[in-house]
Parts: C-alpha cells; sequence; structure tokens
C-alpha cells in the first residue's frame, strides 16, 4: 500500500492522479463514536495536549505529522478505518477557523465531513457548515449553538454530538489570542501545510476483520498515544526524521507490539509503556531522576530531544534502536525464551517469580505501574530489558552469562536498589554487557561481585554453580560455600535437605550440627531457620552487608551436608537420624545447653520468623521465639512453651503467648490460681499472688529436695556444671517443669 502525504484540506483536491480521489468523508457506521471531547480527566489531559500539538505547528511555524489515515475511497467517499478521530478533530479545527475568519462556505470540499454512525451526528455536521455563528462571536461557541433553534433537543444525547460541542470549546478557548487569519493559512497551505498525515488507501475494505481491527489498533477515541505520536512528530522536526518515525511508528513498530495486544485489540497502552520505559533510560543516561511530579510525556520529550539538549540524536536513535533491535514476529519470543527461564531447571537465566521470561511484553504491559509505593515493573527488571537491549543494540559476546550475572548482583543489591542509584546502574549495565568487566559493576553490592569473581575463577564448576544460583532460597549468591571439588556432591545435598517439606527438621538438624544461627554485634537478636518461610533461609544464607558471621553460618551447613551424604534412607530420615544421634550424645555426657533444648523439641524451633531474642546478648535458658519479626506482636518463649506442650497443653494453663521486650519477665500462669512458672538460668522460678494457694503451693514444694527459696516465690533448681565459665544443665528443664506443672494441677492448683 502506498502512502500520500497530505492534509485535510489537501485530500480533497486531486493534483496526484494515484491519490484516492476524494469528494467527502464519511466515518462509516463500523466506527465508534467520536470520543475526544469526552470529559473525564483523562480525556481532559489528551485532549489538551492534542489541542496543543495543533496550535504550536499553527503558529510556531514548525508542522506536525499525525501519521497514517488508512481507508478506502468508493465512489468519491472516503471511509477511514483508522484515523476518524483526527479528522473529526481536523475538521472542528478548519470549521472554527473558517467561520472565525470569514472563510466557510458550504461548497468548499473539505465541509463535506459527515458521520454515517448516527443520524443526529450526521445532521449536526452538516448543520455547522450551513449556519455558522457569526464571526465575531463572544463567549464559548457550544452556547450559540445550542441556543439555536435548529439545535435539537434530542442531540443532546448523541454521545458524538456532545464530544464536538466539547472539542470546539476547547478550540476556541486555546486559539482566543491567537492570530486566526495567520493559523488558517498555515493550516490550509497547499503546499507546506502546518499539519499533515500519510492517507494510505485499503484496496478492499470488507478483506478481513482483523484488517479493521489491526487498523483501528491506535483508534480508539482519545488515547495518551495518540496525543504523543502528534506531538513527538514535532519535537523531532528539527532532525528530519519526523516522516522516518510516522512510517515505523505505523508500520514495523506496531507489527512487533501486535501480538502482545491486550483483550482490547488495540497496543496503545503498550506503547505507551514502552515508551515510558525508553524516555526514563535517556534520563537516567543523562544523570537525571524524576522526582514526585510526574511530568507529562510530551514534556518529558521535549526536554530530551529538543535542539537545546545536546545529547537529541543519541537519544532519538536511541528510541529507533529500541524498537528496531527487536526481532520481528516469533524471533521476539525465541530470543527471550533462550535467555532467560521462569521454570528452576530449565536452560536460561531463572528469573524469580517473574510470570513470563518475555522481559519485553512484561514492560510493555506493566511498566510505569504503581503497586501502592512499589514498580509493577521492578527496577531490577527493568535493568535486565536495557541489558538484553544494549546486547541486541551492540552485538555483546556471552550474553547469557552475562546476563546471569546481572541477574545476581541484581538480587543481591536490593538496599542499593533505589531510582537515585539508577543513572549509575544504567551506565555500568551498558559498560558490563559490552566487556563482560566485573570492574564496571561499582554501585552493585560489592560482596556480590567478589562472589562472581570467584565463580569466574572456577569455570570447570559453572554447570554447579548455575544450578544452586537457580535455588530458591541462594538467588544467586553462593557465599556460603567453597568453591572447590565439594560443591558438586553439596550442591546435591543442598537441593534434597533445603527442600520446604524438610524444613520443620532441618532446623533441628542444623542446630546439631554447630551454631549455625547468624549473630549481630552487642544486640540479643538472633536469626535461625524456619519451619515454613523461604525468605528466612535466604536472609541467613545470603546476607548482602559484613560476612563475617555468616562464615559460622556456611560452616554448620556444610558440615551438614557432608553428614548427611554419609548416611542412607531418605532424607527426612537422615536428617532425624542426625538430630537423635546429637541429642543422645548430649544426653550421655549430661551436657544439655540450649542447642540441645532446640534440638530435642520440635515446640522450640515453630517460630515462623527464624528470629529468637536471647538474654544478655548471648542465648541460654532464658529467650523468646518470634512469629513475626517485631516484639511488639505475641510470641512464644520456647522453654515454657515446650514445658506445656509436654504436659499434654492443659486447658487449665493459660496458653503461653507473651508480648513486649525480650527483657520483660514470662510467666506462664495456672488459670485457677494464678500461679505463675517462669525460665531463668538457676532453674524454674514459681511465684504465687494468691493468699489462699499459698499452703497447697507450699506443700507441693516442700516435698521436693530441689526447691529453695528466692525473692520472688521458690526457686526449683536444675543441677548445673560449668563449662567454660558457662553454667550447662546436667538435667533436662523441660521434662522436670512439665512434671511441675503436672503436679500443681493434680493437687487443683
Amino acid at each position: 500500500m502506498k502512502g500520500f502525504r497530505t492534509s485535510f484540506v489537501g485530500m480533497f483536491h486531486h493534483d496526484d492522479p494515484e491519490a484516492p480521489q476524494v469528494e467527502s468523508v464519511e466515518i462509516p457506521i463500523i466506527q465508534r463514536d467520536y470520543a475526544q471531547g469526552r470529559r473525564d480527566a483523562h480525556a481532559v489531559d489528551v485532549r489538551d495536549a492534542f489541542v496543543e500539538a495543533l496550535h504550536a505547528a499553527l503558529t510556531s511555524g514548525s508542522p506536525v505529522g499525525l501519521d497514517f489515515v488508512y481507508g478506502q475511497a468508493r465512489d468519491g467517499r472516503f471511509e477511514p478505518l483508522d484515523g476518524q478521530q483526527r479528522l473529526t478533530t481536523l475538521f472542528l479545527l478548519h470549521w472554527y477557523l473558517a467561520f472565525r475568519t470569514g472563510n466557510l462556505t458550504s461548497d468548499q470540499r473539505w465541509t463535506r465531513f459527515t458521520y454515517a454512525t448516527r443520524p443526529s451526528a450526521r445532521r449536526f455536521c452538516e448543520q455547522l457548515v450551513a449556519k455558522p455563528p457569526p464571526a465575531q462571536l463572544a463567549g464559548p461557541p457550544s452556547t450559540w449553538i445550542t441556543d439555536q433553534s435548529w439545535y435539537l433537543h434530542l442531540w443532546q444525547f448523541d454521545p458524538s454530538v456532545g464530544a464536538m460541542l466539547v472539542m470546539i470549546d476547547a478550540i476556541a478557548a486555546r486559539f482566543a489570542e491567537t492570530d486566526l487569519e495567520a493559523a488558517w493559512t498555515a493550516l490550509t497551505d497547499p503546499d507546506e501545510p502546518a499539519v499533515w498525515f500519510q492517507l494510505l488507501p485499503v484496496a478492499d475494505m470488507g478483506a478481513t476483520d482483523d484488517l479493521y481491527i489491526k487498523m483501528n489498533s491506535r483508534g480508539k477515541p482519545l488515547t495518551s498515544f495518540e496525543a504523543f505520536k502528534a506531538h513527538f512528530g514535532q519535537i523531532i522536526e528539527h532532525t528530519g526524521r519526523t516522516d522516518e518515525f510516522g512510517e515505523r511508528i505505523d508500520g514495523r513498530w506496531t507489527d512487533l507490539l501486535w501480538p502482545h495486544r491486550g483483550d482490547n485489540d488495540i497496543v496503545d497502552e503498550e506503547f505507551m509503556c514502552y515508551f515510558d520505559f525508553i524516555l526514563e533510560v535517556c534520563e537516567w543516561r543523562e544523570g537525571r531522576v524524576r522526582g514526585e511530579e510526574q511530568l507529562r510525556h510530551e514534556r518529558r520529550a521535549e526536554v530530551l530531544f529538543s535542539p537545546g539538549n545536546d545529547r537529541h540524536e543519541e537519544h532519538l536513535q536511541f528510541v529507533f534502536d529500541a524498537f528496531d533491535r527487536w526481532p520481528p514476529g516469533t524471533g521476539l519470543e525465541d530470543l527471550f525464551a533462550s535467555l532467560f527461564t521462569t521454570v528452576a531447571g530449565r536452560p536460561g537465566v531463572h528469573l524469580f517469580g517473574a510470570a513470563t521470561e518475555n522481559l519485553f511484553l512484561a514492560c510493555c504491559e506493566r511498566y510505569g505501574a504503581m503497586r501502592g509505593s512499589t514498580r509493577a515493573f521492578s527496577l531490577t527488571d527493568t535493568l535486565l530489558l536495557y541489558a538484553v537491549l544494549v546486547h541486541q543494540i551492540e552485538g555483546s559476546g556471552d550474553a547469557q552469562a552475562r546476563l546471569r550475572v546481572l541477574r545476581n548482583v541484581n538480587e543481591a543489591s536490593q538496599f542499593e536498589m533505589r531510582l537515585q542509584n539508577m543513572p549509575k546502574f544504567i551506565t555500568e549495565v551498558a559498560a558490563f554487557m559490552q566487556t563482560g568487566d566485573l570492574s564496571h559493576l561499582a554501585t552493585f553490592n560489592q560482596n556480590q561481585v567478589a562472589d562472581e569473581r570467584r565463580k569466574k575463577d572456577r569455570p570447570e564448576l559453572a554447570a554447579t554453580v548455575a544450578r544452586l544460583e537457580d535455588h530458591l532460597i541462594l538467588r544467586g549468591t553462593l557465599a556460603a560455600f567453597e568453591l572447590d571439588e565439594s560443591l558438586r556432591p553439596r550442591a546435591e545435598m543442598f537441593e534434597e535437605a533445603f527442600a520446604p517439606s524438610c524444613w520443620p527438621l532441618l532446623t533441628g538438624a542444623l542446630v546439631a550440627a554447630g551454631e549455625y544461627q547468624r549473630d549481630y554485634p552487642n544486640s540479643d537478636y538472633h536469626l535461625f531457620g524456619s519451619p515454613t518461610t523461604e525468605s528466612v533461609w535466604r536472609t541467613l544464607l545470603v546476607d548482602r552487608g559484613d560476612r563475617t558471621s555468616l562464615s559460622r553460618t556456611g560452616a554448620a551447613v556444610m558440615s551438614l551436608l557432608d553428614g548427611l551424604a554419609g548416611l542412607t534412607g531418605t532424607t527426612a530420615e537422615r536428617l532425624q537420624a542426625v538430630i537423635s544421634a546429637f541429642i543422645a550424645e548430649r544426653q550421655e555426657s549430661r551436657l544439655l545447653d540450649w542447642r540441645y533444648y532446640l534440638a530435642r523439641y520440635d515446640w522450640m524451633r515453630e517460630g515462623r520468623s527464624g528470629i529468637y531474642y536471647g538474654y544478655d546478648h548471648g542465648l541460654g535458658y532464658e529467650m523468646t521465639m518470634l512469629e513475626k519479626t517485631v516484639q511488639r506482636s505475641n510470641y512464644r518463649d520456647p522453654y515454657l512453651y515446650a514445658m506445656w506442650r509436654e504436659a499434654g497443653s492443659p486447658v487449665d494453663v493459660k496458653d503461653p503467648w507473651f508480648y513486649g521486650y525480650s527483657t520483660t519477665p514470662r510467666w506462664m500462669q495456672l488459670t485457677r490460681s494464678g500461679i505463675g512458672l517462669r525460665s531463668i538460668s538457676a532453674g524454674i522460678l514459681i511465684a504465687s499472688t494468691v493468699d489462699e494457694f499459698d499452703t497447697a503451693l507450699t506443700q507441693v514444694l516442700d516435698s521436693r529436695t530441689d526447691a529453695e527459696p528466692n525473692e520472688v516465690g521458690r526457686l526449683v533448681v536444675v543441677p548445673q556444671v560449668s563449662v567454660d565459665g558457662a553454667s550447662i544443665d546436667v538435667r533436662d528443664r523441660v521434662q522436670l517443669g512439665a512434671e511441675l506443672l503436672s503436679s500443681l494441677l493434680t493437687v487443683g492448683l
């Protein structure tokens, strides 16, 4: 199909014998109502931008192109398939300037504009031409029009008529202080019209339904994209690439996006999302970051592509490259399928939690959208998409290997992944994709960059490394592993032992293997694994900051993996064997430290958060086990909870939940008597606050040889020995506490 550059007035002239011979324009019945005059907020924004672009074209000397208008000319009547909205607005603009300048006569061909969609819209257009307002009209034209005898009351229910009235008033308001004669001359100039488009005749309008849909893929009334295209073409007029832009955006670029259209069978929104990505990348490449103010796409484009920007040519070339360098058709899907995967174990770089490996499609669907304060298309995905685009433009080598590294450093740099850092990230990603030099990644988490150097030095382990990197817990970080020949068997065992079904046992087996928890200097906070929550394991094993404590965690994990490899049975059976052996060893040696208790009693490892608070910066016989991540929520005292569960969870004892700081004394209370039990380093404290129960309590405790007076009540002493300055139980205090609890309940307390 050959296009013909023309204007609204020019399309009615017959200077080119190959051009369609247009005597009139009729909006066919298959088209939607005219909607560039709707009153909703979105419509107002887009309408204002479109009218502003037209006004600028008529007053600045910089013509604007409105891209392609598709349709069929039959017997002199042109029926648009795509372009109805623009043609209607141009008709109204010509009508307004013509009657205001005294140039409106009914014998002019351009006035033969009508609608076949509704008789009322057709009649309205005819009356506008036949009975125009006076040239010196005061006030909004719509007020004069609706007050005329020829204006039918029923027309107020026609959405196209209502929209045309709104548009007429918008045009009148914007051109109020304009030299209308000069504007009319510029609009109707036969050689260099200020507003032009490419008229593209379609040979057979009824060829297929898909043709109609595709031709109208941007014909949805009043889209942001329609206004942006018109304005963008005007902005880049000084570059001489406006025609090229118009041809591409209505040709190959639409073909690129067409397979990704939504249920509405248009690609306007997809175009705008992708343009948002392109504009923001250009802004970042200039070192600029948008603040909270959300500037219109048109205004952002003016800043980037105007002659006053020294980098406007570079930016414009990036726009073309950002569309042109993607392979056409199914090649785009194939490209991303060859680079990424959303399923662990399949070839490609694993995109964690992604719905699709096609980042281009995801960008076109979600870029710029927000979910609360979070970007629907994340900054990490933005960097990966940009990296692929750099690869397509520059032809960098080892694309998948470099993308894997970027995936890893992205995942590790969530603290650094802030909008303010994106200019640096963009520059560094481009340099890395072009060279593969890790030193370019200076703003990313440097611990992870160091990990990537370690991996690079052991190419013979690449397959095992990639397998571990793709694990949902590790997500690219192997800081807990030694990169030597032990990696292969440990990787296999890790995948088995760290399966979610094994987590409840794994927490006990790791305690048996060593003090694997992450401790923090001068803090009572300690992080263990979780029986239920993947993110806790990730925090435990892939710390992004100081990795001093990670070395101890890693040593315990590697020790466990090596030990499991030497056992037989299912993974669960092997984990249980490790726990049982540790418990038996501690019982035989009569050294029942806090690790023994956590290993023996599953109740003491139920906390979903993996967070424990100790006492006096250490772990011992006073601690809390958190369900959530803060102490402002209910949590357990694991010792008291285990005593209660071992006693059969008696209903005459309040379910031991606690709230507040871990330094606050925690008492498990009997419901009837109010007697409380508390675990402290030396043993189990018992206290009563109700005098009537003192006698019964005294009788129970006097019968014991291990109970002694204490300033708050009585202390049932747990026998202990001193090991390296620490007092270690030689008798199981949980069993002791359960027995004590049962004895108190038996006598009615």
